[in-house]
């Protein structure tokens, strides 16, 4: 999920800007720099991505999370969240488009209409059933926000925004251990998430504080 809370949200932090140098024109020639290029080839390249890249290059993408450079990683997040928002049909895009602008105003029975549509119409685009699970989770729909996203992981196994949505409906319901089951899957996929690695060392410590009998 990515809206407004914690892990649903999943604010991408600014990066810095990369230095100026010609980006790559096609996905092979980004795809290649990111693999074999300096740090400033690495940074133009997972950004072109964002905008070349379909689903197929995604683990190339997962893989840069990982790189030394901290604009890369934070240029990836941002990279992949593109990728996984486009479906390749563009009325599925447009309506896409449509109901994010309807999430950003607050209007949620708006939003879900939209956003069922979409997956009445493409139900294989990952990322239409994860914003509708990030709405249903918004308004207090728990059950069918945790339904949407096993859709959303069943097609995007690597979603680390629907993982850390699970870990946030599982604390919304007084379930900290499940929480954290999620929460460290999400860190696996993305290593970047502060708040979420922050959320896991206080459920650690609550988790072995209740097990001591302590609260």
């Amino acid at each position: 999920m990515r809206g407004a809370t914690l892990a649903l949200a999943l604010v991408l932090a600014t990066a810095p800007a990369a230095a100026q140098s010609t980006p790559p024109a096609t996905r092979e020639q980004a795809i290649e720099n990111v693999a074999k290029g300096d740090v400033e080839a690495r940074r133009q390249a997972v950004a072109a991505l964002g905008d070349l890249g379909t689903m197929p290059d995604v683990p190339v993408l997962l893989q840069a999370l990982r790189d030394e450079d901290d604009v890369v990683r934070a240029l990836a997040e941002t990279s992949l969240w593109q990728v996984w928002s486009r479906s390749g049909d563009p009325q599925i895009d447009a309506l896409f488009r449509l109901g994010v602008e309807q999430m950003s105003e607050g209007a949620a029975p708006a939003a879900i209409q939209t956003f069922t549509s979409i997956i009445e119409k493409k139900p294989e685009f990952a990322e239409g059933w994860n914003k509708r699970a990030t709405i249903y989770y918004l308004v207090g729909e728990y059950d069918k926000s945790l339904r949407d996203c096993d859709e959303v992981i069943k097609r995007n196994p690597q979603h680390w925004g629907a993982l850390a949505g699970y870990g946030q409906i599982y604390l919304a319901l007084d379930k900290p251990d499940l929480a954290l089951d999620y929460f460290q899957r999400a860190l696996k996929v993305n290593p970047n998430l502060r708040s979420v690695e922050a959320a896991v060392a206080e459920l650690k410590r609550l988790v072995i504080e209740k097990r001591k009998g302590t609260i």
